[in-house]
């Protein structure tokens, strides 16, 4: 397991020459933060340890170099950046410590493997597969470049997949040369590794960063005599031309690349199961048109030259005929009635009204845990209250004395995008205890926060209650009291009471699934 992902094992590197500082087995630092094992060296000469948070009693990986100082100073930087930015497929950066004669980044542990690591192992991945890790990326780089920040170490080495599925980002850096556009330019390098096993960027790391950072390891892609590389598909059989395309042009420094946004959705747009796909993927992501095509609406919202594919419905229409029906006994048809056919279709009516927006399962774009009076140690594992599963869900920690988080904090929720504003109808929330007291607050999202005084000023913003408060509600909590002429996007599913567990000695509440209905 490589939780830098861009290292070479410990046995493989040479002893570090500097030993001031050096850790070791057992020793705890901050007074928190306990070594276990050490997992690996990379080569940028930091030392990746597995260790427990004694406090939160949860396992961590901490990212060590000695000595401090001005040499750790960019991985410091990076740390703090990457902290600001909370998503579930960003691996979460927990603390920063200098200490001089050494430094060290303490993150989220992940029990998984690099995608490098996957593809040495397993050989180059299935089509699908492929399209749900770039999406993953190109959803972690939408986050980070929101804020105006840069991941800048994009490659398979630092693309994560844990042992549940999930696909985390790490490993950001500060580097003043690394663009946006240079993190796009990754994911298509990260889609043409996941589907061919070679790097397309050569051993020279993406537009003349520092060498190094696991890339050189990784195999060159085959190129012709002039350079040019071999396409996914002359590579492999099995590779979808939409896929292909989108894959070349993300490489093709000649074509600007999309926002990250408009690439995240276009990628979660491929990402359907084969059973799923009520429209046929005939529609690949361009980035420049054939001569004669119209422009995509795509590429002139996001000011991109994007053409975007129209999948086609071909819609079938049943006609039903009344026919006449002879009576039995053949007399004359002309001196039978003719028998009405029974009609599905309602009775016409002269008014013309509409008819009513059909109620269905709304998609939920986002999910994101709210934590205005904590430390933000609880707010992972928010996507899994929308993964369709009511057996495993989002928890609060325990908390002593009282329910009410045991006087430490006013409440935590969780806050909801629907993408796009709806008419709601209702929103059911599965708890794993009965108990529990919570509100269902809207507003206006506005700059979304990444710490906890963001969180004070977005629940003090989502003021407007929908309904009166669930109290001591059971393990389905309905709210339904939505205005019919009003649209909702936001929403904060605000928890102020929590239930009793253990004969009343803590308290503590998960949230399972949200669903919310509406058109």
């Amino acid at each position: 397991m490589t939780q830098v992902g861009e290292g070479q094992e410990a046995e493989e590197t040479s002893p570090a020459v500097v030993t001031f500082g050096a850790p070791t087995v057992g020793e705890l630092l901050a007074e928190r933060y306990e070594l276990v094992e050490h997992i690996n060296n990379d080569s940028a000469g930091r030392l990746v340890w597995r260790g427990v948070d004694v406090v939160l009693r949860r396992p961590v990986a901490v990212v060590l170099r000695y000595p401090g100082g001005d040499s750790a100073t960019e991985m410091l930087q990076a740390a703090v950046a990457a902290s600001r930015v909370i998503h579930p497929n960003l691996v979460g950066v927990y603390d920063a410590i200098d200490e001089d004669d050494r430094a060290y980044v303490v993150r989220e542990w992940v029990d998984g493997q690099s995608l490098r690591e996957l593809v040495a192992a397993d050989g180059p991945l299935d089509p699908a597969r492929a399209t749900a890790i770039g999406n993953a990326v190109a959803s972690a780089l939408a986050a980070v470049h929101a804020t105006g920040m840069v991941h800048g170490n994009l490659h398979p080495g630092t693309v994560m997949i844990s042992d549940d599925g999930r696909v985390v980002l790490a490993d950001a850096r500060t580097d003043g040369a690394d663009s946006q556009e240079n993190d796009l330019r990754a994911v298509g390098g990260v889609l043409y590794f996941a589907l061919t096993g070679h790097w397309p960027h050569g051993e020279a790391p993406l537009h003349g960063a520092t060498a190094g950072h696991g890339r050189a390891a990784l195999p060159d892609a085959v190129r012709d005599a002039g350079g040019a590389i071999a396409a996914p598909r002359q590579m492999r059989a099995g590779v979808p031309a939409y896929l292909d395309d989108l894959t070349m042009d993300l490489l093709d420094a000649e074509i600007p690349p999309p926002s990250s946004d408009v690439l995240a959705a276009e990628l979660s747009r491929l990402d359907i199961p084969a059973d799923e796909q009520f429209l046929e993927q005939a529609g690949p992501l361009r980035f420049t048109a054939e001569p004669g095509e119209e422009p995509s609406p795509l590429a002139a919202a996001g000011g991109r030259k994007v053409a975007i594919g129209i999948a086609g419905l071909l819609a079938v229409a049943l006609v039903g005929l009344l026919i006449g029906i002879n009576a039995l006994g053949g007399g004359d048809d002309g001196d039978k009635e003719p028998v009405a056919q029974p009609s599905n279709s309602a009775p016409a009516t002269g008014g013309g009204a509409e008819p009513a927006a059909q109620v269905r399962k709304l998609t939920i774009q986002d999910v994101r845990i709210i934590d205005p009076d904590g430390d933000r140690a609880e707010v992972r594992n928010a996507e899994k209250v929308i993964d369709g599963n009511d057996d495993e869900g989002w928890e609060t920690n325990s908390y002593r004395n009282n329910g009410k988080f045991g006087g430490l904090k006013k409440g935590m929720g969780v806050w909801i995008d629907l993408g796009a504003p709806h008419t709601v109808k209702q929103l059911e929330a599965t708890l794993s205890a009965t108990g529990a007291t919570v509100e269902l607050r809207t507003g206006a999202r506005g700059d979304f926060p990444s710490s906890s005084s963001g969180d004070k000023q977005l629940v003090n913003a989502y003021s407007t209650l929908i309904g009166p408060a669930n109290e001591d509600g059971g393990t389905k909590m309905i709210f339904n009291a939505f205005e019919p002429d009003q649209k909702y996007q936001y929403l904060l599913f605000w928890i102020t009471k929590l239930p009793a567990k253990d004969s009343g000695n803590s308290w503590k509440l998960g949230v399972q699934e949200i669903v919310v209905q509406g058109s």
